[in-house]
C-alpha cells in the first residue's frame, strides 16, 4: 500500500464549507503517482505504459479545510493486462470517500493491452489487499 498525505487549500473548499466533490478524483491521481512509477519510473509521457478504463468515486462522509487528509493506494485486482486500483481518503483516521479506477497496461503504438509480466507483476502483487466492506 501507498500512502500520501494532502493538506487541503482554501480553494479546495465550496460553498457549503467543505472540501469540492471534484477535489478527490484529482488527489486520487497525484496518489497514483507511487503505482505509475512502476510502469514508468520518472512519469516521461512519452514512456506512458497505462490507460485510464474506468473510474468511480463514493462519497461516504465530507471532507473538512485545515485538517490534512491521508490518501491509501493499493491493488483489489490484478489481471492480465489490467488491474483495479483502490484509493481511500481519510480525515481523522475515518474513512470518508472510496475510489476505484481500472487500469490498463497498454501499447499506445499499437493500440492493445499488453500483459503484466515477471519483474512488474510481482511489484503489483506487493500491494494487492482486500477492499474495505461496502457503507
Amino acid at each position: 500500500m501507498f500512502t500520501r498525505t494532502i493538506e487541503p487549500a482554501f480553494y479546495d473548499t465550496d460553498a457549503l464549507g467543505h472540501i469540492n466533490n471534484t477535489r478527490l478524483p484529482a488527489w486520487f491521481e497525484l496518489a497514483r503517482n507511487d503505482l505509475f512509477k512502476l510502469f514508468t519510473p520518472d512519469l516521461n509521457p512519452k514512456q506512458w505504459r497505462l490507460i485510464m478504463a474506468r473510474m468511480e468515486v463514493d462519497y461516504r462522509a465530507e471532507l473538512f479545510y485545515g485538517h490534512d487528509i491521508e490518501i491509501r493506494t493499493y491493488l483489489t485486482r490484478l489481471g492480465n493486462s489490467s488491474f483495479t486500483v483502490t484509493q481511500e481518503a481519510r480525515q481523522h483516521s475515518k474513512l470518508t470517500n472510496l475510489g476505484h479506477a481500472v487500469m490498463v497496461q497498454y501499447d499506445h503504438q499499437a493500440k492493445c493491452a499488453v500483459p503484466i509480466k515477471d519483474g512488474l507483476r510481482e511489484a503489483l502483487t506487493a500491494h494487492v489487499q482486500d477492499a474495505p466492506e461496502p457503507a
